[in-house]
């Protein structure tokens, strides 16, 4: 069975989204991405390809339908609204066209319109603005498609790493008073199901960070290893999972060390991030996982600062692409 389309929400207007999305339909030949449709201003997506160097017809369309029949020789946009193009100068009625792009593009995914989401950047501070009542997108997917906030897992992916991070958008000093043997646990046994049903990997193989330095050093280091995380590794493995752990993180993410895991479950947001974006900078993308959708994003913000000057690589929105792809293929 042939998937739809796959949509991509353009994000904010005066950031990198609207001419990386434009990128990637220039790529997608070469790089072997499947059909997509746009949400967003047509009028933004025609100016962005421009100032990109990028001559391309921009098509306005009805639906994803439409979106493989013009695909080959256009870029598709499910025009929702005018909207203004002035990159690096981000505003409210961006900030409220990025929003109202997101909610289309959510919509016509969780209702099988389109068979996955790719998310373009948004500015966090300006949603919350005009009243975006979420820590950003991951949550918003969740809560639209009513998967409950702790069961939308976030995964960053790469060529050479695969991490989730249990805690995520909170201070460092609230971490350890947030971490629970529950909540690794259900993380975890979320990735693993993921990894298994989107991923192709039937038996998934997890590493499991410390939280302390050298996991604890046998409780030298902090209590919070040997009392939460050592008791999640435990549950997990009796649960059929293979897991290890409680790892020292700073010896988990060289060469030799990726090479006996499948997904490093990391205990917060920069012991995550920070590996996977020395690795797959430029091919990092963000994967919601335990959705009933597939839902990614590249792994990188809007760069007002780089917007419309030509300097924003594409290559994390064709891998986003390509990934939204391929999942959605073996859910097909």
């Amino acid at each position: 069975m042939t998937p739809a389309p796959i949509v991509i929400s353009m994000g904010d207007p005066a950031g990198v989204g609207p001419e990386l999305a434009a990128a990637a339909w220039a790529l997608s030949a070469t790089a072997g991405l499947p059909p997509f449709a746009i949400v967003g201003s047509r009028r933004v997506i025609e100016q962005a390809a421009l100032r990109r160097g990028i001559h391309a017809v921009v098509t306005a369309i009805r639906d994803t339908d439409d979106a493989a029949a013009v695909f080959d020789t256009a870029i598709p946009v499910i025009d929702i609204g005018d909207g203004t193009y002035a990159p690096g100068e981000p505003d409210d009625a961006g900030a409220a066209l990025a929003l109202a792009s997101l909610t289309h593009a959510t919509e016509l995914t969780r209702t099988g319109k389109a068979s996955a989401l790719v998310t373009g950047p948004i500015a966090k501070s300006r949603l919350a603005h005009i009243g975006f009542d979420y820590p950003g997108q991951t949550e918003f997917v969740g809560a639209a498609c009513g998967v409950a906030a702790t069961d939308a897992v976030m995964m960053l992916a790469g060529p050479h790493l695969r991490v989730v991070p249990v805690t995520v958008h909170v201070p460092l000093g609230d971490v350890p008073g947030l971490l629970t043997t529950d909540l690794i646990v259900r993380r975890a046994r979320i990735a693993a199901a993921a990894l298994a049903r989107d991923f192709g990997l039937a038996a998934p193989r997890l590493a499991i960070a410390g939280l302390n330095p050298h996991a604890g050093e046998d409780g030298r280091m902090g209590h919070e290893d040997i009392a939460i995380i050592a008791p999640a590794v435990a549950a997990l493995r009796a649960a059929g999972i293979d897991a290890r752990g409680p790892l020292p993180a700073d010896t988990m993410f060289h060469a030799q060390a990726r090479e006996t895991y499948d997904v490093a479950i990391c205990m917060y947001h920069d012991q995550a991030l920070i590996p996977i974006k020395v690795l797959d900078f430029d091919e990092g993308v963000n994967v919601t996982l335990g959705l009933p959708i597939v839902r990614t994003s590249p792994d990188h913000g809007t760069a007002f600062g780089i917007a419309g000057t030509g300097a924003a690589r594409p290559g994390a929105t064709v891998a986003a692409i390509a990934m939204a792809g391929a999942c959605a293929a073996r859910r097909a």
